[in-house]
């Protein structure tokens, strides 16, 4: 049975509204022992029973309650998630947004690891914006997220409302407006990429129906474990209550790769580069878009007129920019990830710039370009910045660039019926080829 300490702020009769932030922990098979001390009566007894905590506008130390209201005894409270933020009533209602809930799965990993601040810090989603972070681990991580959810109260983030860590997403995502999945199982030495297909599949299948399930019913989902693509579709598959228009997988670091390298060669600085497109899988089969790019409001093709380059070391130079960081530093790209997945959330949330265009792995059913249907491909989309997108029509086609995005179409098709066991569609067959299109820095 799931046990759970929850640390919150008993009601105030004070004219000023006050908005409390609390730490609650919850795991299928223990409490941490830091909490154990909290839980009065004995955790064998069955009585009704939780902590709060606040503090009084006169210092007096926090009490721990029973749920009758009588004073047991005095504890401390566990960290700034105990304090009481006294808000006057004209600044919540005019100045702050309602709070939002955003999980974050993989919650101790090192992508997390910077995101979760900048979520926190009001960077995402702006600085009247309180959020709630709901993280999701494993067993095996759960003392690494209690460790995380130290550093967020050390940080003092005010606009950090609530923090929730646990095991099961079914408890974790409960009413959660965005969830960013970034947990997955990493491809070890030796391991066929079917075999990842089919393993991270299978969280993935879960997780969209703990969503399905829990979630706000308009929920975003945003995947970044790998292969991004084909787990979006699982778990869009999985999630038939929810818009499958909503679910995302995350291209804009190659996005981002692809600016930077293009900035590189063109001598310009980066927000130079608009209209950056990339097609396809998050794979090598990936299509870095030239065509319709532009630099300082031109066509690339006439700033670069290294047709060469674009057409193979530009392409190339995407690809293989994570498995060079990982020789120069010894360690995969975390921090951009993070940065990426921030760029890609903004994009949702802030009206896409006039003329201009985002890319992100979304559902293909209706697209304007003929890719084939029922699959999760990265396009070029617009945002209103409501959170919801539409796909770009007026783009420019070339021999080369449909040929390029018709081989990541047909190994997304492949993909698919590899999980097909997951989908719903049926008995699973794979065949995906001899090459081995994992990105380098992803194995």
């Amino acid at each position: 049975m799931a046990m759970m300490a929850e640390l919150s702020t008993p009601k105030t009769t004070s004219p000023s509204l006050h908005s409390s932030s609390r730490l609650r922990l919850s795991s299928k098979s223990h409490l941490p022992n830091q909490f154990r001390h909290l839980l009065l009566p004995p955790l064998h007894t069955t009585s009704n029973f939780k902590v709060s905590c606040s503090v009084s506008q006169n210092n007096q130390a926090p009490v721990a309650v029973q749920d009758n209201g009588s004073v047991k005894t005095k504890k401390e409270c566990y960290g700034v998630f105990c304090l009481t933020y006294d808000l006057k009533a004209e600044e919540q209602t005019k100045s702050w947004k309602k709070m939002i809930n955003i999980t974050v799965s993989g919650a101790a990993g090192m992508i997390s690891n910077h995101l979760l601040f900048k979520l926190a810090s009001g960077a995402v989603f702006g600085p009247d914006q309180p959020i709630a972070l709901k993280l999701l681990g494993s067993e095996r991580s759960i003392q690494a997220l209690e460790g995380v959810a130290m550093e967020l109260e050390d940080s003092l983030f005010p606009l950090l409302r609530e923090v929730d860590i646990g095991t099961d997403p079914y408890e974790v995502f409960q009413d959660v407006d965005w969830a960013l999945l970034i947990g997955a199982k990493p491809r070890g030495p030796g391991m066929e990429r079917a075999a990842l297909l089919d393993i991270n599949g299978q969280i993935f299948a879960e997780q969209g129906k703990a969503l399905n399930a829990v979630a706000s019913p308009n929920v975003k989902v945003l995947v970044v474990g790998n292969p991004c693509n084909t787990n979006a579709l699982i778990c869009l598959k999985n999630a038939p209550n929810i818009p499958a228009k909503n679910f995302h997988a995350l291209t804009r670091l190659d996005e981002n790769r692809a600016k930077c390298q293009l900035a590189l060669k063109a001598g310009v600085f980066y927000d130079k580069v608009s209209n950056m497109t990339i097609w396809g899988n998050h794979s090598t089969t990936q299509v870095p878009d030239f065509l319709n790019a532009r630099i300082n409001g031109r066509p690339v093709k006439e700033v670069i007129t290294d047709h060469k380059w674009l057409e193979e070391g530009f392409t190339e130079s995407v690809q293989k920019r994570g498995g060079l960081l990982i020789q120069k530093w010894g360690r995969s790209s975390a921090a951009s990830t993070a940065v990426s997945i921030v760029d890609a959330i903004k994009s949702l949330v802030t009206p896409t710039p006039e003329g201009d265009w985002f890319s992100t792995g979304v559902y293909t059913n209706g697209n304007p370009y003929g890719i084939a249907e029922d699959l999760v491909f990265s396009m070029p989309c617009r945002s209103k910045g409501d959170g919801d997108y539409e796909l770009v029509k007026d783009v420019e086609f070339d021999d080369y660039l449909r040929n390029r995005i018709a081989k990541s179409e047909a190994e997304l098709l492949a993909e698919k019926k590899c999980v097909a066991h997951l989908t719903g569609d049926g008995i699973a067959f794979c065949d995906l080829g001899p090459v081995d299109t994992m990105l380098p820095g992803e194995v």
